[in-house]
């Protein structure tokens, strides 16, 4: 026993490892300058906060008022009228169609433009024409397209899918641009080290990499023009945006719940579908 004793007072007590103070003070000074800085610019934020809210005449107390109003128009929608079900389904299959043809050739061109506009992968005479080439084509509304190409091709579907597809290079391409950016550049710069061609480096250090982002984000494209085709049928565009504004200007409000209903029901088994894929991809 008392060996033992021995033992542990003549045992090295462990002694706590002591952060440098230099260390110490840049450590202290990381923490306290990004609050400082987020309390310096809270002043700044509220004004803007306060001047959108005055020019876009941002009023909740209005929206209170006639919240008795949304109800109202909610209620007529109840009970949904189901009599033109096949028609509904018929439109509905038409709205699939399109999105998929429409997010197919999107996705394609989004890639190939995505490429000129990777600054990893273009040189600089090409990034930058299309990057502004993206950004002139994201900042008009599908719906300018859809009118476009209805008044070239006339009223129907095809209208549709040529405003997807273009509508998602603008969209969709900067994004693939920017997930091409945002691959390890390791690989990257060995395969150039050894003499790999361009083509080789996107083939097999860019893409690998990238593929299970731009995955993610095509069927996220996919959703998206899912709920733009039943817009793009409001200007003839095809799809069940017309048979929808067709109920709402007749006031027709029990088919226009069905195809409200409908429309809900197509979406979240779209949703919850490419969820389980974006499920295993990660």
């Amino acid at each position: 026993m008392s060996t033992t004793s021995e033992t542990r007072t003549a045992a090295p007590q462990a002694r706590k490892p002591q952060l440098d103070p230099l260390e110490r003070a840049r450590l202290e000074r990381s923490i306290v300058w990004p609050r400082t800085r987020t309390l310096a610019s809270l002043p700044i934020l509220l004004g803007v906060l306060w001047w959108s809210s005055a020019g876009a005449e941002f009023d909740p107390f209005a929206l209170g008022s006639g919240a008795v109003n949304i109800v109202d128009y909610l209620s007529r929608l109840w009970p949904p009228d189901f009599s033109e079900f096949g028609t509904i389904v018929r439109l509905l299959v038409e709205t699939l169609q399109m999105a998929i043809i429409g997010t197919l050739l999107g996705s394609v061109l989004s890639l190939l433009m995505a490429f000129a506009a990777s600054a990893t992968i273009a040189p600089p005479w090409v990034y930058y024409p299309a990057r502004w080439t993206m950004n002139v084509i994201r900042s008009v509304p599908e719906l300018v397209f859809a009118l476009m190409f209805v008044s070239a091709v006339g009223l129907g579907p095809f209208a549709g899918i040529l405003a997807m597809t273009l509508g998602s290079i603008g969209s969709i391409g900067k994004v693939y641009a920017e997930a091409m950016e945002s691959v390890d550049q390791g690989p990257v710069t060995a395969m150039r080290s050894v003499g790999a061609s361009p083509r080789q480096v996107v083939q097999f250090a860019v893409l690998p990499q990238a593929a299970p982002l731009l995955v993610s984000y095509t069927l996220l494209l996919f959703e998206g023009n899912v709920r733009g085709a039943t817009i793009l049928g409001l200007v003839g565009a095809g799809g069940i945006g017309l048979e929808l504004t067709t109920a709402m200007r007749m006031y027709d409000y029990g088919h226009l719940g069905a195809i409200v209903l409908s429309i809900i029901v197509v979406v979240t088994v779209i949703d919850q579908c490419s969820a389980l894929i974006r499920k295993r991809l990660t």
